[in-house]
């Protein structure tokens, strides 16, 4: 009998469909100034028998924050427009939407700052006055945060010539190149280039919200929610709450989309502060508009430079990475600084210097997001590569070329290059828009990033009484493949029919630990882990266990260590019109290459390149939210736009496998390389796109005067 995919058929049970009998509704009323503190609450007209919770009530349990301690369940001093400032928890639904209705807030508005560059100015307005580390599994990597500041993480790399020299902590304004670390080594250049390039804050927009149900059974804490980090999140909440982490239980079920928005903890704490307080299982779900508000893409400012012999050798690399997060930091201490490696490109150079920081405002917090950094930096990268080709007279797909890291060479990290294969996928993606048939019209671009280090992963693979085996894995399957890749590949190790394994739900009281389900690291790590599981069960018995790891992490100083344990490999490729009258774009053709390693389930594989695609033309073309003083003007599908099935027409791809490597992911490879591909072959046609999205207006204004 053929198994059926529970997603297809509509079995399948999604965090939001999760009910625990007796259930009370937790709702959130949401501060409407971007900075400032409360000054009055107004709970008169609450119906009886609706709890309202307070700061108050949630002070004694301190902050919390994966990567920097910066956020309380609620708080009194709220830093964004949505910001949360009170909950309410009723028996149902509606009571508790029109408690929040009746409940009147007043406050005393203070000075904000929304921009990431006007936040690190001298006079701008703090958002947090300390900066405190956390010590969660998250958090692995030094922080660098800069006090007295609106930075919370600096990230540095600097080549070996620049090591050790004394340098300002901030760099504000990017200095001229006679002031630059880097001006003996530009002086060895003799064409330089440089540019800024913008990139705004954007949404996640999966399909399923944010939903969360926890309840307390004897003095024990059961979590059920849809989470990318099950054990993170124990861990987090085990420390709110005083517990030990066996105190604490996470159930994962399948989630409907998430793409970096449920990574990190949201609403958990306070539904289970909730729960705690009422002495009932609760359940939050968020409206869509909350969705918006919770968890965007981070905005980033990057201002790039680099030098080049008039034959196209890359000399040298200057980079300067402004990352908004927003009002809490979450992970973008993380992206900000693999922003700073990725924004260096697949590319050999003499000597690199990199500048990330990750800076606070009064807006959303940014969080992790499909291509986690290496999105923001990579269109400006290879929008500026580009840009050197045509100022050095030289093809843009040979002047990559002729630079391109291949295994052997030392990337900037000091990393040695294994298993590359950036020129194939350069040649693909030139062939598929016909390149040597001319440039008119067409853009290439090229990408590598890395995948989390240090991580972890753990499998168990138990045989059932009834001869079928169990695969017991932290992986969280949000809609990319997870359940499938862990089913297929377990079948493939012990080598019987895939109906005979089968692989539940994530609960951290039954399945070992696992690091994440981030950074397209899953199938990589996991393959592993279970093919050591598998041996093992095929040795010693009823019950096999795998464990693998990956060492590394970089000096936040130096950029110098190890930032993956192989890069993620992908080039796009596009073909483009522009009506010179509307700057409307046509893109006509949209290919994408994505290197995979060994594929395990090749209509997965091609779905999820297909998948970041439309992801990566929408951030293109659409895809950008509005503010107007930190009050989000389009939190909705009405408003926000999105890659529609009709923009789509274009997209074909190839998943790159070669025989005998290692198992690699690609859920994000093909996202980083498509504006930049895009907006390349936009700059083909006398336009110099440095902003996403490149919408009409943008288009028409950056239209060189002598362009018919």
């Amino acid at each position: 009998m053929s198994r059926v995919n529970p997603r297809i058929d509509g079995s399948i049970r999604y965090a939001i469909d999760q009910r625990v009998p007796g259930s009370w509704h937790l709702r959130l009323v949401r501060s409407t100034i971007p900075s400032g503190r409360v000054t009055s609450v107004d709970t008169s007209l609450v119906e009886e028998g609706v709890l309202v919770i307070t700061p108050e009530d949630a002070r004694s349990y301190g902050s919390y924050g994966c990567q920097i301690e910066d956020q309380q369940m609620l708080t009194e001093q709220p830093r964004f427009v949505g910001d949360p400032v009170l909950a309410v928890v009723a028996a149902t639904e509606q009571a508790a939407r029109d408690a929040v209705a009746v409940i009147d807030v007043d406050y005393d508005e203070t000075p904000a700052v929304f921009d990431e560059i006007e936040a690190i100015a001298a006079t701008a307005p703090l958002v947090h006055a300390t900066h405190a580390t956390s010590d969660s599994d998250s958090a692995y990597f030094d922080m660098r945060p800069q006090d007295g500041t609106n930075v919370c993480h600096r990230f540095r790399i600097r080549t070996s010539a620049l090591q050790g020299r004394t340098e300002p902590d901030l760099v504000i304004d990017p200095p001229a190149l006679d002031d630059d670390p880097l001006r003996d080594a530009f002086a060895q250049a003799d064409v330089i280039v440089e540019d800024t390039f913008h990139v705004p804050a954007a949404a996640h927009v999966p399909m399923e919200p944010h939903a969360t149900t926890a309840q307390w059974v004897d003095g024990r804490l059961e979590v059920t929610t849809g989470t990318q980090t099950p054990f993170n999140l124990r861990q987090d909440l085990a420390g709110l709450f005083g517990l030990p982490t066996e105190g604490v239980r996470v159930v994962a079920p399948p989630m409907g989309g998430a793409f970096g928005a449920k990574t990190f903890m949201r609403t958990e704490a306070l539904t289970a502060l909730a729960a705690k307080l009422t002495g009932r299982p609760v359940r939050c779900v968020l409206d869509r508009d909350e969705v918006f508000n919770e968890l965007t893409r981070h905005a980033a400012t990057v201002h790039m430079r680099i030098g080049a012999t008039r034959e196209g050798r890359f000399v040298a690399k200057r980079m300067w990475a402004y990352v908004n997060t927003g009002a809490y930091a979450d992970c973008g201490p993380g992206v900000a600084q693999k922003m700073g490696y990725a924004g260096v490109g697949p590319y050999r150079f003499d000597h690199v210097a990199v500048d990330s920081y990750c800076i606070y405002t009064n807006i959303p917090p940014g969080g992790a997001y499909r291509g986690y950094g290496a999105m923001q930096s990579v269109w400006a990268s290879e929008r500026l590569v580009d840009e050197l080709a045509d100022r050095l007279g030289m093809d843009a797909v040979e002047l990559r070329r002729m630079n391109l890291l291949r295994d052997g060479d030392a990337f900037c990290t000091g990393e040695i290059m294994h298993d590359t294969h950036f020129e194939e996928l350069l040649d693909d993606v030139a062939k598929a828009v016909s390149w040597r048939d001319g440039r008119a019209g067409k853009g290439v671009a090229i990408m590598l990033k890395g995948m989390q280090t240090p991580s972890k992963a753990e499998a168990e693979i138990h045989q059932l009484p009834d001869g079928r085996y169990e695969v017991r894995s932290g992986t969280a399957d949000m809609g990319q493949g997870a359940t499938e890749m862990l089913t297929r590949l377990t079948a493939e190790y012990l080598g019987v029919p895939m109906d005979q394994v089968v692989a539940p739900t994530p609960d951290t009281d039954r399945v070992p630990y696992d690091t994440r389900t981030t950074s397209s690291r899953s199938t990589h790590m996991m393959s592993r882990a279970l093919e050591a599981a598998a041996k093992d069960l095929l040795n010693h018995g009823s019950i096999g266990r795998g464990f693998v790891s990956n060492e590394g992490g970089l000096d936040p100083d130096t950029g110098q260590g190890i930032a993956s344990s192989h890069w993620h490999q992908g080039a796009a490729s596009a073909q483009v019109d522009v009506d010179p009258e509307t700057g409307l774009i046509d893109v006509t053709t949209l290919y994408a290459s994505s290197y995979a390693g060994r594929v395990v389930n090749r209509a997965g594989a091609e779905l999820q390149n297909e998948g970041s695609m439309i992801m990566a033309l929408g951030s293109a073309l659409f895809e950008e939210i509005q503010y107007n003083q930190g009050q989000m003007a389009n939190p909705n599908l009405s408003d926000y736009n999105i890659a529609s099935a009709l923009d789509c027409a274009s997209i074909s791809h190839r998943v790159m496998e070669i025989p005998g490597a290692e198992v690699h992911g690609l859920g994000e490879t093909a996202v980083p390389p498509v504006p930049p591909a895009i907006g390349n072959a936009v700059a083909s046609l006398g336009y110099h796109p440095r902003r996403l999205p490149m919408t009409p207006e943008r288009i028409l204004t950056s239209r060189d005067e002598d362009t018919p």
